[in-house]
């Protein structure tokens, strides 16, 4: 995708015929998105995606032949895979905690507004995160049960208060150029900043950032 204003181009993958076509229905109402293709189960999302890159993939979680844990987890054999959201009802946490490990970009309840949909779709084609605050609740009681390798207090360098401010708009779903813009620092800071927040936690990227943040109660 490119800036500008540019159409964010969609797939949707779901098995529920009527969720594919309403939420099309719905973002292709604002001109601002296009849903390039649709799937309904998860070999199908995957065909979709080498076919057609995609700036965000909507992918359902529970679906035939391939699960949206397993797109994920295939998608990694692809070069450049398009950022993921998954769309799910969560009665299981350890869902949502693999999903977040295996780089789902935003999490999203089924009960969304339209708003909170397409500014996700906008967060993440501008390679923010999302996950809703229902979602990362359940995230958080979910960790509560799963051992983690150390405690806060454990962490060879603690977060300075500007690396704290940083890592929270990251997990809001804020680019780099947002942060920049909304703490009145350059791109480049900013990017210093990430570097040093993934080094501190022993991540490689933002996804892995929240997720050990949510692990450390750093959120």
């Amino acid at each position: 995708m490119e800036g500008g204003g540019a159409v964010i181009e969609v797939i949707v993958a779901d098995d529920q015929t009527l969720v594919r076509r309403g939420i099309r229905s719905l973002l292709e109402l604002s001109g601002e998105f296009a849903v390039v293709a649709e799937a309904s189960d998860g070999d199908e999302a995957l065909a979709a995606v080498r076919a057609r890159r995609p700036d965000v993939l909507l992918l359902d979680v529970r679906m035939p032949k391939k699960s949206g844990l397993e797109v994920l987890e295939a998608l990694r054999a692809i070069e450049a895979p398009p950022p993921a959201i998954l769309l799910t009802t969560f009665d299981d946490d350890a869902v949502a905690i693999r999903g977040i490990e295996l780089g789902a970009r935003g999490f999203l309840l089924k009960d969304v507004t339209l708003e909170q949909l397409t500014g996700a779709i906008r967060a993440v084609a501008g390679g923010g995160t999302l996950y809703s605050p229902a979602v990362t609740e359940r995230v958080l009681r979910g960790l509560g049960r799963v051992p983690i390798a150390f405690e806060a207090a454990a962490l060879p360098e603690p977060l300075t208060r500007r690396e704290r401010e940083v890592l929270r708009l990251m997990a809001a779903g804020a680019s780099n150029k947002e942060i920049a813009r909304a703490l009145h620092a350059a791109d480049g800071t900013i990017k210093n900043h990430a570097s040093a927040i993934f080094a501190k936690l022993g991540v490689r990227d933002r996804t892995r950032a929240v997720l050990k943040a949510l692990e450390l109660g750093l959120l």
